[in-house]
């Protein structure tokens, strides 16, 4: 499978958005309703990464590397230059290169990454799944919008690590694991530390 680079925005936020992943988001920065607007405009996505490093006065803040494109799903004006919109995560990509733009935002040139295709849960992660139905089933489809993929490891794995108290850097390294297993063995491993599943 090819490896195609495409341009994109990139929003810089403290939080890590996760394929198929719902973020909602209140924009109010002038660079960032331009952009929503453009979106919007041509039908064309942005990129959210993990803020690395914190912008000083009047520089760009410095974003992880591997981020998630995100396609904006809803939008409303609740307020002259303020907006409220709902995203979802599509794909993961790889920064290859980036420079600051019209307005001061981030224009990167990326690389999107492989994702692994439907893998079958493997016996002794069944915790997980019980888990998950359970926050779905309270948080509702507004944020886990169907189709549910119980059955795939990926989907699991990258749900659990969208929704749990796991702090944002470990998130982070996650979302750049190409490894299925290891990212569920991870998370079971962390909610048995915290007592949240049993052996």
């Amino acid at each position: 499978m090819t490896n195609p680079e495409a341009r994109l925005p990139i929003f810089p936020l403290q939080t890590v958005l996760f394929p198929d992943g719902i973020l909602p988001l209140r924009v109010f920065e002038a660079r960032y309703v331009d952009m929503v607007a453009r979106c919007l405009r041509e039908d064309t996505v942005f990129g959210v990464n993990l803020v690395a490093q914190a912008g000083a006065p009047g520089r760009a803040a410095v974003p992880h590397v591997v981020g998630v494109s995100a396609r904006i799903l809803e939008c409303d004006a609740e307020q002259p230059g303020v907006l409220q919109i709902l995203t979802r995560g599509e794909r993961r990509f790889l920064i290859r290169d980036i420079e600051i733009g019209p307005g001061r935002l981030l224009q990167a040139e990326v690389k999107w990454l492989d994702e692994p295709g439907p893998e079958p849960l493997p016996e002794g992660f069944e915790a997980l799944v019980t888990l998950l139905t359970a926050i779905i089933a309270d948080a509702g489809t507004k944020h886990f919008p169907p189709p549910h993929r119980f059955e795939d490891a990926n989907w699991v794995g990258m749900r659990l690590a969208s929704v749990l108290p796991i702090p944002f850097l470990a998130r982070q390294r996650l979302l750049e694991l190409d490894d299925t297993l290891s990212r569920l063995e991870i998370i079971r491993t962390w909610l048995e530390q915290h007592g949240l599943t049993k052996d």
